[in-house]
């Protein structure tokens, strides 16, 4: 019992980043062991398990008893997260501009891409209005958001006091199974680093060096630059403190996860420890999830850029503004879609003159690439959901002349 206290009362960044380093280790020196990486896909498996049951009754129980005056917040949040994406892919062709590069195109993905902005919007919105119990199932958070928004707005107006704290009691709960499987990250982090690393090496950078660079780099503009400016326009004070904890408490697991899904519980316990109100980052993490696709912009405008070089197209300033502007757009349904941000780039393509088969190249030098340009898109959307959650209630109750405590308990611990 001793060991299990002084390991929950540890420093969990610390325990990830021995974690990490054992990983590497052990998957440059031992890469036939792969058990170790079964670890990782426990821990991811675990989290995503979780995390409908998280969403759902987290923003059902917020609503039930939801207080008024939190509507700017949420009009402030979604704001912020359309623009950022919309920045993204700005930067995304201003860099592809300054440094162009071409790829080798290979054998053509197999996968089917989808076939128009229309069809992808189309399917999204029947999502929605799938079974509750099957959307849970199938971790299909958009429809899991508008359920559980229904179920919320119902209860308020209907449900007792003693049925509200008991799906309050049951949110609790959720939160603390929630908190056990956060404490074995380290070891889930291990062994994803250690599939990577036995799996990938590095051979990868060979032959995609400048691709991933050039993505990479944009990814880390945005994080590090763009977003940085965003907050501070709003919070008319320096956001690197605030950037810096999320990015160190949310951008590595979402880093080793590849998953937004499983990042949710990770980044609503940062929400808490920042000192934000659950009623609020109970809805506004989950709809970030959905709608703050900066990373995916950043690949849908970088990859289709990059087949336009090989091939010798030209991109005149106004098709790239709309490309621009459909990038965004795919990026909100890209959480919705197998594959996720890159088979989104046939679409963009398509703007080119560019034929399917063609661009299904690109989408397969992607998933060749995949174990970082998603592992770093990942991060920068989880990391970015955190930033602008926070961004949104510190500026509204800066607002209405309320006592802001910035980074919460971060803030008091030093940290």
């Amino acid at each position: 019992m001793n060991f299990i206290k002084k390991w929950t009362e540890s420093s969990l960044i610390l325990k990830i980043v021995i974690g990490l380093i054992i990983g590497v280790i052990l998957g440059i020196f031992v890469p036939d062991w792969k058990f170790i990486g079964f670890f990782g896909e426990i821990f991811v498996s675990a989290l995503k398990a979780i995390a409908p049951i998280l969403v759902f009754v987290l923003i059902a129980s917020a609503l039930s008893k939801a207080k008024s005056g939190i509507g700017p917040r949420f009009k402030t949040v979604i704001i912020l997260y359309l623009f950022s994406t919309f920045l993204s892919a700005m930067v995304a062709i201003i860099a592809s501009s300054l440094f162009p590069v071409s790829m080798h195109l290979t054998a053509a993905s197999t996968q089917a891409a989808p076939g128009s902005l229309t069809e992808i919007m189309s399917k999204m919105i029947l999502g929605v209005f799938s079974n509750p119990v099957e959307l849970i199932s199938k971790g299909q958070y958009l429809g899991i958001l508008f359920w559980s928004v229904v179920f919320g707005i119902a209860l308020k107006m209907v449900a007792s006091d003693t049925t509200k704290v008991i799906l309050n009691d049951l949110a609790n709960a959720v939160n603390k199974i929630v908190g056990g499987i956060i404490q074995f990250a380290p070891i889930g982090i291990m062994g994803l680093v250690f599939a990577s690393v036995s799996e990938s090496g590095i051979s990868i950078f060979t032959q995609y060096g400048q691709l991933i660079l050039l993505l990479v780099g944009c990814i880390a503009f945005v994080a590090f630059v763009t977003d940085p400016i965003i907050s501070a326009v709003a919070l008319r004070r320096n956001p690197y403190p605030l950037v810096f904890t999320c990015l160190r408490e949310s951008g590595i697991t979402a880093f080793f996860s590849r998953s937004s899904a499983a990042n949710i519980p990770v980044n609503m316990l940062l929400c808490e420890r920042l000192g934000l109100d659950k009623d609020f980052f109970s809805i506004s993490i989950p709809l970030g999830a959905i709608i703050n696709m900066e990373g995916a912009a950043i690949t849908i405008t970088v990859m289709t850029l990059a087949v336009c070089h090989t091939m010798g197209i030209s991109t005149p300033l106004p098709i790239t503004i709309v490309l621009c502007i459909i990038a965004t757009l795919g990026a909100y349904g890209a959480s919705g879609i197998a594959g996720g941000s890159l088979l989104l780039i046939p679409m963009a393509c398509s703007l080119f003159g560019i034929s399917t088969d063609i661009a299904m190249q690109a989408v397969a030098v992607g998933f060749i690439i995949g174990v970082i340009q998603d592992s770093c898109e990942t991060a920068l959307n989880s990391a970015g959901d955190a930033l602008f959650s926070a961004t949104a209630e510190y500026y509204d109750r800066a607002k209405r002349g309320e006592p802001v405590n910035y980074l919460g308990e971060f803030a008091k611990k030093g940290e």
